[in-house]
């Protein structure tokens, strides 16, 4: 059976690998015990030494004939983590020097603006690796058919151990038609996404306002065949406010053991805001009516704003009366 790698990730091939871990197991050896070792020769040995000291892996020992020794784990494996991370910062640096080199430029190119994925695995994976990326917030309109297969169970673990970035999600009417679903969702929610019930007219994910993809064709009766990635761009700005609209208008998800609801609103509390807030309260006068502290109700209050679509606080007031949704 092949010997598992370790050390691929950090640099080291294959041969440096075996000859290293032979090392460790013998002790200090000579070229000819090492070739003996690995069933390389000790030619090949030979030439991979100076490869060997740099990536700190091995020194010499004192005397002849010529022997090495390997270097304890623990301090080579820091040594290459150091040297990776290392690289990894000055990669970074050169993106963003590279990245001046566009800055005279009154805007980018069609063909940097939109990415076409096509094949139903290249999908699948291009759409994890915009979840796998996706640090400040990704926002998602949920509708089958799906790029990731949600009855994949291992998938499903790894992609929750990874504690991805926060999640907004909408589903639409049909979400739940797909096997598993309901499970997969009650898991989401349970890990902290937020959902809503709501119109979903194209399936839709977007990672941290910035990368935007979805279907190239939409049949809801086929699988995912090819895609569209939109990188920054107005059409990308289009999509997140489509998204916002969308959002405002949806209701929150409430799963239930075994059926999907939309959650009653407003709920009480919310309904005493919506009071006070109609008769022209601050946000001061109203913590002090409800026994809150100012900074609840200024949270509550945008929330309510947001649900309702107000633009100000009279107006959340107006459209709450006129929707009669006041006690």
């Amino acid at each position: 059976m092949a010997q598992r790698r370790l050390l691929e990730g950090l640099g080291v091939s294959v041969a440096e690998e075996t000859a290293y871990r032979a090392l460790l197991r013998h002790g200090p050896a000579t070229l000819n015990e090492l070739a003996g070792e690995t069933g390389a020769s000790a030619g090949a040995i030979r030439r991979m030494l100076p490869r060997l000291e740099d990536l700190g892996l091995i020194s010499r020992v004192a005397g002849r004939p010529l022997r090495v020794i390997a270097t304890p784990p623990n301090v080579a494996i820091d040594v290459l983590v150091a040297r990776r991370q290392e690289e990894i910062t000055h990669s970074r640096a050169a993106a963003a020097l590279l990245t001046t080199e566009m800055a005279d430029r009154t805007g980018p190119h069609p063909e940097e603006v939109l990415e076409v994925v096509n094949g139903r695995d290249a999908v699948a994976r291009r759409y994890l690796q915009l979840e796998r990326n996706a640090t400040a917030e990704m926002l998602v309109l949920v509708h089958p058919p799906y790029a990731v297969d949600i009855s994949d169970d291992q998938e499903n673990l790894q992609r929750a151990a990874r504690k991805g970035a926060p999640t907004r999600g909408i589903y639409g009417p049909m979400a739940f038609e797909e096997p598993g679903m309901l499970e997969h969702t009650r898991r989401a929610i349970a890990d902290g996404e937020q959902a809503r019930l709501g119109q979903v007219p194209v399936k839709l994910a977007i990672a941290d306002g910035r990368t935007a993809m979805l279907p190239l064709v939409s049949d809801e009766n086929r699988a995912v065949e090819s895609a569209l990635v939109v990188h920054p761009s107005a059409l990308l700005d289009a999509l997140v406010g489509l998204f916002e609209v969308l959002w405002r208008a949806a209701v929150p998800l409430r799963l239930s053991a075994d059926a999907v609801e939309p959650e009653a609103w407003p709920q009480p509390a919310d309904k005493e805001v919506l009071a006070l807030l109609a008769v022209g309260l601050k946000d001061d006068a109203i913590a002090r009516q409800l026994g809150l502290s100012p900074r609840t109700v200024q949270r509550r209050v945008q929330a309510i704003a947001d649900r309702l679509g107000a633009r100000t606080r009279f107006h959340a007031g107006f459209l709450a009366a006129r929707q009669d949704l006041l006690p």
